[in-house]
């Protein structure tokens, strides 16, 4: 699913190569979008409601993908249509990591909830 940013390409690169060491601040967070963004730059995050980003967390990788641990439900949702997904770092300065668009937007009404359920979000490296 989705894409690295264009930012982690760099510091995966930096780490292989040994001329720069990197790790994300932890924890992971998902973030949902109204817009998509692209390699270089950032979506349009959800606001209002009771909407707030998720910690995500992940499964070790396994043939080039890795899925996440547990279902991640965003409660009291704002009206809206989610057209994709971010994860973000947890630095003072977060780091945007992967980006992707939804398979099929999912169009919200104030007080909805959006559920996705573990292992429905994989990250992977083609």
């Amino acid at each position: 699913m989705g894409a690295l940013t264009a930012t982690l390409d760099n510091k995966i690169l930096d780490h292989i190569a040994l001329t720069a060491s990197y790790t994300p601040t932890s924890p992971l967070k998902l973030r949902l979008m109204t817009a998509n963004g692209s390699a270089s730059a950032a979506g349009t995050e959800v606001t209002g409601g009771s909407y707030t980003s998720k910690t995500i967390a992940f499964n070790a990788a396994s043939g080039g993908s890795a899925s996440h641990t547990a279902d991640i439900t965003f409660t009291a949702m704002p009206a809206c249509t989610v057209v994709g997904l971010e994860i973000w770092d947890s630095a003072g300065t977060p780091v945007r990591v992967w980006w992707t668009a939804l398979t099929a937007s999912r169009t919200l009404a104030s007080g909805d909830s959006l559920t996705f359920p573990a292992a429905s979000i994989i990250l992977q490296l083609s």
